[in-house]
């Protein structure tokens, strides 16, 4: 049987990309599933997706950026289920912009998002998560939460703070003796629509342009890459990196921790839009 049948859990972002084939994996598996999303329609397409009609499924809009919403969200997931078993805390943005470019109304739209987000989702559901004899929270990084590349300063900022402060709460957990497994995954390119959803502060960009660009570094799908984040919260791994890529990346930020900047010379004449 599936480690995660009958059990209860929660993903925001769930209306397209990882969080959609999380949910349609863990609706495969008979999970039942509390999703949210900005996007209505997304939310809404990813439930019709599902095959599995005797796993209940809540879809809810919601603006993980907005700590409000996130609390009242928790509240009503709370009603139906006060003990969850996953928390996958996916939601994210993407912003192409040097820092100079870059308003600081973009800045805080982004880290509103990509970070603190993921910081209120925690704070929301962690009490819950708390009640199972067995939890797992799973916070998404990027390669960007390990490496900075130009024209991605705000969300390299966002990255590298959800990757500090999931190592950080990770150590909290363990030495309160919680139930809860934390794992920061860092996804490489993955096949998602994040980059036609970009913001570019390139007025001739579009959305099929930025997509064009980052499809060649979409080696990965999002159907892989839930796969995996289910495998390694099954398996209470604390750090999770998602494609050759990211593995490349990891190493080469290992050997080389300042002068890495200097193998990516092309990316800032030819600068790219994020991996993940």
């Amino acid at each position: 049987m599936n480690y995660f049948h009958h059990k209860h859990a929660v993903i925001t972002g769930a209306g397209s990309g990882i969080g959609r084939a999380l949910a349609q994996q863990l609706n495969a598996a008979g999970c039942h599933l509390y999703l949210s999303d900005i996007d209505g329609d997304g939310l809404a397409a990813t439930i019709a997706s599902f095959d599995n009609p005797n796993a209940p499924s809540h879809g809810t809009v919601v603006d993980v950026s907005d700590v409000d919403a996130v609390n009242r969200w928790a509240a009503a997931v709370g009603e139906i289920s006060p003990e969850l078993h996953l928390v996958v805390n996916n939601a994210g943005v993407d912003l192409m912009a040097s820092a100079a470019q870059t308003t600081l109304h973009d800045f805080h739209w982004l880290m509103n998002i990509n970070f603190w987000g993921v910081v209120h989702g925690c704070n929301a559901f962690i009490p819950a998560l708390k009640k199972a004899e067995k939890s797992h929270l799973v916070n998404i990084s990027s390669v960007f939460g390990m490496i900075a590349v130009p024209n991605q300063s705000a969300y390299n900022a966002a990255k590298f703070a959800v990757r500090g402060y999931s190592e950080s709460l990770q150590q909290e957990l363990d030495l309160a003796d919680s139930p809860i497994k934390l794992c920061c995954v860092h996804p490489g390119g993955i096949d998602t629509n994040i980059a036609r959803r970009a913001r570019n502060v390139d007025p001739n960009a579009t959305a099929d342009s930025q997509q064009a660009m980052f499809a060649p570094h979409a080696r990965t799908s999002a159907t892989e890459a839930a796969r995996r984040i289910l495998r390694a919260a099954e398996k209470g791994q604390r750090r999770l990196l998602i494609g050759r890529d990211a593995k490349i990346i990891d190493w080469v930020v290992r050997l080389f921790p300042t002068a890495y900047a200097r193998l990516l010379y092309d990316s800032a004449v030819n600068p790219e839009p994020n991996i993940q």
